[in-house]
């Protein structure tokens, strides 16, 4: 068995590269991402219209349901046929920064690499090939940038194709955390 802490070198340069990776399909390739959002067509209207409700940061929808029996009132029902129906989130208001963001995305980077760490260290042995490495770290680590993001289009009516290109993002992701690892594996 692994030591978590032998792997303390392949978890940082698999996080530090997919860190710098994601920054390549965000920023250098950004017409990769483009259509994953759409503008409101009255983007101004809609934020005057909102102002004065003064919402609190958060997640929104509307029409709410304040539970099942609600989904089958007719008001309900007519609500949600009417439209429009949404979910909203809203964030402070506040000129835009990323700092947090890429601190927080830094940090998630590492915990999926220390997930992978976790997962492999337990089953595989010093000197473990190439491609066992890759394959139980990659699979570990798509699970966490790839696939957790399906429920977003499932239960959020996030567009697919912005969900795909996020999973195709984090099967990158994961191919370079698995990648690392088999490079790095103790031998």
């Amino acid at each position: 068995m692994i030591s978590l802490t032998s792997l303390a070198v392949p978890i940082l340069v698999a996080a530090v590269l997919v860190f710098i990776a994601s920054a390549v399909l965000h920023m250098v390739i950004a017409a990769w991402h483009k259509g994953d959002l759409d503008r409101l067509p009255d983007e101004e209207g809609v934020m005057n219209a909102l102002r004065p409700f003064a919402l609190r940061p958060g997640n929104y929808a509307m029409p709410m349901a304040s539970g099942m029996a609600d989904m089958k009132d007719p008001a309900f029902v007519e609500k949600m046929t009417r439209g429009p129906v949404a979910f909203l989130t809203v964030g402070p208001s506040a000129p835009p920064t990323m700092g947090r963001e890429l601190s927080l995305w830094f940090v998630y980077c590492v915990l999926v690499s220390v997930l992978a760490a976790a997962v492999a260290a337990p089953l595989l042995h010093a000197g473990e090939g190439f491609h066992a490495v890759l394959h139980t770290t990659g699979l570990t680590a798509f699970g966490a940038y790839g696939l957790g993001l399906m429920h977003e289009s499932i239960w959020w009516r996030r567009k697919w194709s912005a969900t795909i290109r996020s999973m195709i993002d984090g099967l990158i992701y994961a191919l370079i955390t698995g990648a690392v690892f088999g490079w790095l594996w103790p031998a």
